[in-house]
């Protein structure tokens, strides 16, 4: 199958017509056409079906479309890769690190970034997985770590981290070694609001048990929670590694919640959708070494 042939082929099904496809690829429609009729004759199907505005795929089109994608951007990452091994990797990389993520792991990475690669940049954005999620989509951001992203054909996915949730409360409170599910509803509590992923996986375990928690307080991060209970004000479900985001361990008690455990996931993401530079792929390959659990 021609590479040629395939990168026609998807050109028409996106634009829906030979002639709009002609103007984005700068070529003539006849040779378009020439070219996509030599993949049919070669499959021995019917790839393209006409309507009132142009061409859309038949079946078995949509079924190649699929494949198409994948196999034009491989082709397109093995070029990015071999054109790229005679330098060291340069230019600017974007990573996108969660708010809690970054506070212990910035300082590490921008260390060692500088030192592997002295003549490239590296531009760290903070911010929530659901807002680095849709960065890393629109391009914006070249590599990412997420808590619990929703699944999406755009984006590869890797797990690096699992951790506990505990149940957190003001200092002074006698707390069992662990603290049942139907427990939590004795304890006021503070939560991130929906869609945090945290609140997610609260809700994914508790809810189906039927189990009602004594929610007095919405918060947008972690870190604002775990403040209102240092303060005494409420008591959370938070990642054991809440713990450490200050410079002082917080005033407050904690203790795990089970059975069933409550784990939240940091996932490494890449998109799928376009090539990676060599600097990026060698920045990831930094992000899977870094320790994530002791803090810096």
């Amino acid at each position: 199958m021609d590479l040629k042939q395939l990168d026609y082929f998807v050109a028409v099904c996106e634009s829906g017509s030979f002639s709009r496809a002609a103007v984005r690829l700068n070529l003539s429609q006849p040779s378009i056409s020439r070219q996509v009729a030599l993949l049919e004759q070669e499959l021995g199907q019917r790839l393209l079906e006409r309507n009132g505005r142009g061409v859309q795929p038949s079946d078995a089109g949509h079924a190649l479309l699929a494949h198409a994608r994948v196999m034009l951007s491989a082709a397109e990452q093995a070029r990015f890769e071999i054109r790229e091994m005679k330098n060291e990797p340069a230019g600017k990389v974007v990573v996108g690190l969660p708010h809690r993520v970054a506070s212990g792991l910035c300082v590490p990475l921008v260390r060692e970034f500088r030192q592997r690669f002295p003549h490239a940049m590296l531009s760290v954005v903070e911010g929530l997985s659901l807002s680095l999620r849709e960065g890393l989509i629109a391009g914006r951001i070249d590599a990412g770590l997420l808590f619990d992203p929703a699944p999406t054909p755009l984006l590869k996915y890797e797990s690096l981290m699992r951790e506990r949730l505990v149940l957190v409360t003001p200092s002074g409170y006698r707390l069992p070694a662990q603290v049942s599910l139907p427990a939590l509803r004795d304890f006021a509590m503070v939560l991130p609001a929906r869609p945090n992923p945290i609140r997610t996986l609260v809700d994914a375990v508790l809810l189906p048990r039927k189990i009602s928690l004594n929610l007095i307080a919405e918060v947008g991060a972690v870190h604002s929670a775990l403040s209102l209970v240092e303060r005494g004000l409420a008591c959370s479900i938070l990642p054991e590694s809440a713990l450490l985001l200050g410079t002082q361990p917080p005033r407050v008690c904690h203790s795990p919640i089970g059975p069933p455990a409550m784990r939240n996931q940091l996932m490494l993401a890449i998109p799928t959708a376009r090539p990676l530079s060599r600097l990026t792929l060698e920045t990831v390959k930094l992000l899977r070494e870094l320790d994530f659990r002791r803090p810096h």
